[in-house]
């Protein structure tokens, strides 16, 4: 149900049908609005990357900041991790259903960021 804004005669608001924790914009945040999780999912968008690919994507984050944030995201089940070799490691991420269609979310928000003067 959607919340209101109500004003009383005295011209004071009062909400109802108030958004309790967590309503859905929160939680959608929660999900992906964690520093560097929105640009992983980004760059994922066109297949399997690996790692040392999405360290060097991301130039500003550090290896231990785009591994915690992936383990975030396979355990929301929007990555896949796939082990390529053992020795030496190589690993790559990939998009599940559901990390895929937080995309046209994540566009959007590029589009708005783009248009801002900020």
């Amino acid at each position: 149900m959607e919340s209101k804004i109500k004003t009383d005669a005295f011209g004071r608001k009062r909400v109802e049908n108030a958004c309790m924790e967590p309503c859905a914009i929160e939680k959608g945040m929660r999900i992906i609005g964690g520093k560097w999780t929105g640009s992983l999912l980004y760059h994922l968008k066109d297949g399997p990357v690996r790692f040392n690919d999405l360290t060097r994507m991301l130039g500003g984050a550090s290896k231990k900041m785009i591994d915690q944030r992936l383990k975030e995201l396979e355990s929301r089940n929007m990555v896949i991790r796939k082990v390529l070799s053992d020795r030496p490691i190589a690993v790559t991420y990939e998009l599940t259903d559901f990390g895929r269609s937080a995309l046209d979310v994540l566009e959007v928000m590029r589009e708005w960021a783009e248009s801002s003067d900020l």
